[in-house]
Parts: structure tokens; C-alpha cells; sequence
């Protein structure tokens, strides 16, 4: 090893008034591209020209996308859309593309983004999406069940720790909690599903770091830039169950729960089947537990009622508490607060 350093050493130019070497012109750089790879900054960008290229195959155009959804899985990836500023041509298809499989990619795309990415949806926010969002929770026929589906998706990933997105649903423009509440009563039922899910995770009341009150702002530790600055310069940012608790009432959608847990939903074009349904009961008991029970919310006396019935019909099953998630003692709690 020794003898072939000094070899090495011996036969490397020591002139300094040799030429620098010379930087090859012949290298095609799809062949280094080939060699090294492109970076993923890159390939996002070609994958939202081929999306976006009306001139090719709508599965070309899928393809892409799919591919761009699975790169963004990665926060740092996700939050290059705003920096490369790909986020205007992923909502304009969102909006605006022929198909409805288009609109479902590009709803994907964007609800993996957001997901639990306060810069993301920061970011998302600024293209004002939610008119849009909200419009596909009205069946139609230009609204198939999966892309309702993946709209609900999407408005996941924007809404949850996200009070100011959360306040905007109430805009005139967005009618976003009349639209949920209609997300309900879907003929889909895993959009039902996923709508219920989402109302629940809005109701979960946001508990806020400890804090010193008399501590200065500049004791106060550094926050640096990263994905999750924004919520931790304002913990408060988080905190949906207030506005979800108040629209509960506001646009009926507590009624359209309970009517959704003690009557079968009508069967749909989509094929759905009527009935009990445990993953949806298992939710909508725990919007009801978190309503009543960890918020101090009061039900009506036609919604009491209603749940009287249905869970002394429930409760001949010794092993229903288990069933819903719930312990003996959150399910007597939940109980009390019917009676």
C-alpha cells in the first residue's frame, strides 16, 4: 500500500504552470443522467409536464402522477412543490382536467402532501382550494364515488391541526360544513366513512405544551425553519374542535350522525348495501363520546332519544363496548350523557 502511494505521488503533475485540466464536452447528459440518476427535484418537475402535456395518453398522464405521489411521500419532497412551484399546475388539474381518473390522481397527489405538513398545507392554502375541494362531495355524474373519495382524502390532509383552514369552511364560496354534513348521507359508504373520520379527528380538542407565562419571548427556545414551524410558532394553529364543535350544531350535522348510526342509508348507483356497518358505527361513536363526553357538548331531546333506542338494541351485545374501541367506563360515560 505503502509503495503504491508513493507511486501515486511520484507520478502526479507537480507543475504549477500546468493547464488546468479540461472539462470533457462529449458526455451526453442523458447517459449521466442514466449513470447518476436525476435528482427528485427533477423528476417531479417531469412528472408534472407529462401530467399537465395534453398531448399525451390519459394513462401517461396518470402514470406521472403516480409517480409524483409517491416521491412526495417524502416531507422534503412535498414541501419542494411550493419551492419549484408545481403546486398552481397540480390544483389547476385538480380543477380542471377532462377526466375524472385525472382529477382523482391529482387529488391523491395533493392529499399526500398535506398530510400532517403544516408548511404543505401553509403552502396549499395560497391557491385558495377549497371551493374546489368541497365541490366534489355532491354526487353527480361528474363526481364518481372514488373521486369523492379522494376529495375527502385531500380535505383531510389540509383540515386536520389546521384552524385557519378549518375558519375558512364557513366562507359563503366554500359551504364547506353543509357539504360535509352531505358527505354523511353519501350512497358511497367508504366516503361516508372517511367523512365521519375526518369530523372526528376535528373534535379532538388540541392540548398545548406547557409554558413558562412569565417567560420572555427571547428566553423562549429558537424555533428554526422546518415543516412544522408554523404550528410551533402557533401551538394555538391546531386547535379545530371549537369550530367543529359549534358547526355540529350550526349546519346539523350531529342529526345527520346520529340518523347515520340508528337508520340503514338508502343503497346508491354506487352499489352500496344498506344496513349496520361496524367501522362506521365504530366512528360515529366516537364523534358521539368525543362530543358529549370530552367536550361537555348536550344532546337534544329528539337525538336522545333517538340513541336510547338504538344503543338499548346495541347494548344486547355483552361485547359491544369492545367492539366500538370503547372501555366499560367511557361507554358508561357516553351512556350518561344519553340519558
Amino acid at each position: 500500500m505503502e509503495s503504491l502511494l508513493r507511486w501515486g505521488i511520484e507520478n502526479s503533475s507537480q507543475d504549477p504552470s500546468a493547464p488546468p485540466p479540461v472539462q470533457r464536452q462529449d458526455l451526453d447528459p442523458e447517459i449521466i443522467d442514466y449513470i447518476l440518476g436525476k435528482s427528485d427535484a427533477q423528476q417531479m418537475k417531469d412528472d408534472m409536464a407529462a401530467a399537465t402535456d395534453e398531448s399525451q395518453p390519459e394513462s401517461a398522464r396518470i402514470d406521472a402522477l403516480d409517480h409524483l405521489e409517491m416521491l412526495i411521500e417524502q416531507i422534503d419532497n412535498a414541501n419542494n412543490l411550493e419551492k419549484l412551484q408545481l403546486w398552481s399546475p397540480l390544483h389547476s388539474l385538480i380543477s380542471t382536467a377532462p377526466t375524472n381518473a385525472l382529477k382523482m390522481q391529482a387529488l391523491w397527489v395533493a392529499g399526500t402532501a398535506v398530510q400532517n405538513n403544516p408548511e404543505a398545507q401553509v403552502a396549499y392554502l395560497v391557491h385558495n382550494p377549497l371551493p374546489v375541494l368541497t365541490s366534489f362531495l355532491t354526487p353527480s355524474p361528474s363526481s364518481t364515488a372514488q373521486t369523492r373519495s379522494k376529495a375527502v382524502y385531500a380535505l383531510s390532509g389540509l383540515l386536520k391541526h389546521n384552524a385557519p383552514a378549518v375558519a375558512a369552511l364557513s366562507r359563503p364560496d366554500v359551504d364547506g360544513w353543509d357539504k360535509l354534513r352531505e358527505a354523511l348521507q353519501d350512497p358511497d359508504l367508504g366516503v361516508r366513512r372517511k367523512t365521519l373520520f375526518l369530523l372526528v379527528t376535528l373534535l379532538i380538542p388540541n392540548k398545548l405544551p406547557a409554558t413558562d407565562a412569565g417567560a420572555s419571548t427571547s428566553q423562549q427556545a429558537p424555533i428554526h425553519a422546518n415543516s412544522h414551524a408554523a404550528a410551533l410558532t402557533d401551538p394555538t394553529r391546531a386547535d379545530t374542535s371549537t369550530a367543529a364543535l359549534h358547526a355540529l350544531h350550526a349546519h346539523g350535522i350531529l342529526d345527520a350522525v346520529v340518523a347515520g348510526l340508528t337508520r340503514a342509508v338508502p343503497s346508491g348507483p354506487d352499489g352500496d348495501v344498506p344496513g349496520p356497518d361496524a367501522d362506521f358505527e365504530e366512528k360515529g361513536v366516537a364523534l358521539l363520546r368525543n362530543y358529549a363526553v370530552v367536550c361537555g357538548g348536550e344532546f337534544s331531546p329528539g337525538q336522545k332519544k333517538a340513541l336510547q333506542g338504538w344503543f338499548k338494541t346495541e347494548q344486547k351485545d355483552p361485547h359491544v363496548a369492545g367492539r366500538w374501541s370503547l372501555t366499560s367506563e367511557e361507554l358508561e360515560a357516553l351512556l350518561a350523557k344519553v340519558a
